[in-house]
């Protein structure tokens, strides 16, 4: 797998610890194309398109950290792990709700350049075992000159496979954009449809109000949450719009349009607001 750092392909996956119908909503409201499928238990992979890095020029690190961030933030109750590479590097970000995102990175030729302390939090964070799992991944932080960046990734995927991850067949870390594509539609893959505001939103309340944050989607903690993604959003938003990044405009849009449309949830039921 040593090829020229200039003929590598670009690309990213984006693992949510959560089912498709759990993903679809807050995914829908990043307004990209995206392919959903199933990636094992409890897990989902959604496989992006490729154009914001392909032909925006901002490096698909970059944008996936913000596609990760506003996903993990929406969702609040399943962490977002992003694997990506380009022609020089391969990484991860892993995000869980508000906390900081913590990442890894190993240059092209599988040279690690990340801290040891990064491996560990992504470990934590993930509830892997933190004596198994975590010998597991040592290996990924050692000098190794037979793998390469991408036999990196594949083997962090193979760890994960201890707790249900479980990728669709021929969905490779390292592969182009194109044939991610093409394999995860072959993989019967759907296409995340971008429905308009009001749907998205409804659809991702829908799909909240179900599972374990429903008792809080309203009264003082919701308006608590709310209040918190506008507070993150915003700066993130101005961040994004001032260095033209497609990634954290992105997110920072993201969450504001959830935390405005939070506080307006009790309306959009027809429930009273309760103390």
């Amino acid at each position: 797998m040593n090829a020229t750092p200039g003929s590598r392909p670009v690309g990213a996956l984006l693992l949510c610890r959560a089912e498709p119908a759990a993903v679809r909503p807050p995914a829908q409201l990043l307004r990209e194309e995206l392919l959903l499928a199933p990636a094992g238990i409890d897990w989902s992979v959604l496989v992006p398109e490729g154009k914001p890095w392909l032909h925006g020029g901002e490096p698909v690190e970059r944008v996936v950290t913000g596609w990760a961030t506003a996903l993990a933030v929406s969702a609040a109750a399943w962490p977002v792990l992003a694997l990506w590479w380009d022609g020089d590097r391969a990484g991860f970000i892993l995000a869980a709700g508000f906390r900081r995102s913590v990442g890894y990175t190993w240059l092209a030729d599988g040279t690690p350049v990340g801290e040891d302390e990064a491996m560990r939090t992504f470990a934590a964070r993930l509830a892997l075992d933190p004596v198994l799992d975590v010998q597991a991944l040592e290996p990924l932080t050692e000098p190794d000159r037979d793998a390469d960046a991408h036999t990196r990734l594949i083997g962090l995927t193979a760890v994960l496979a201890r707790v249900g991850l479980e990728l669709p067949t021929g969905l490779t870390p390292g592969d182009s954009a194109d044939r991610l594509r093409s394999v995860a539609l072959a993989q019967g893959a759907e296409e995340v449809e971008w429905s308009g505001w009001r749907d998205a939103v409804r659809a991702e309340l829908d799909a909240v109000e179900g599972g374990r944050l429903g008792p809080y989607l309203v009264g003082p903690r919701a308006r608590l949450l709310c209040a918190a993604q506008l507070g993150a959003g915003l700066p993130v938003l101005a961040w994004g719009l001032a260095r033209r990044s497609g990634g954290w405009t992105t997110a920072g849009a993201l969450l504001v349009a959830d935390g405005m449309l939070g506080l307006a949830y009790d309306r959009l039921r027809g429930l009273p607001t309760r103390e």
